[in-house]
């Protein structure tokens, strides 16, 4: 059974920063690529980061400079630390593993953590 179950979310002032985990189980992480997506509401879900099997890292342009993704292997978790969060950073943050079971890709998501960035 998968599972993804983020944590570190919370409500921060603009300019602050939070560090969300997502770690997860049933699955050979290593084989993963891993990625953030966030929901306002009324919105669509839509990528904030990703990150690959190799390391290789994609970011959305609202986000570049601030936000960081990066994973530990070791411990099956992928991090997303945010900086200099702004008001239009608000939503619910997910955790989505992306990994090929052939013949095709598989999605799997956590539950979300709530972020909220007070102007």
């Amino acid at each position: 059974q998968v599972q993804l179950v983020e944590s570190g979310g919370g409500l921060v002032q603009a300019g602050g920063s939070l560090r969300l985990s997502c770690a997860a189980s049933g699955i050979i992480f290593s084989d993963a690529d891993m990625g953030w997506y966030r929901q306002a509401p009324g919105e669509q879900r839509e990528l904030v980061t990703s990150i690959t099997r190799g390391g290789s890292t994609n970011y959305a342009d609202s986000v570049k400079g601030r936000f960081t993704i990066s994973r530990d292997n070791a411990k099956n978790t992928v991090y997303l630390q945010m900086n200099s969060l702004k008001p239009e950073d608000f939503g619910v943050y997910y955790c989505n593993a992306k990994i090929f079971t052939f013949p095709r890709w598989r999605d799997y998501w956590g539950q979300g953590t709530q972020v909220t960035v007070s102007s």
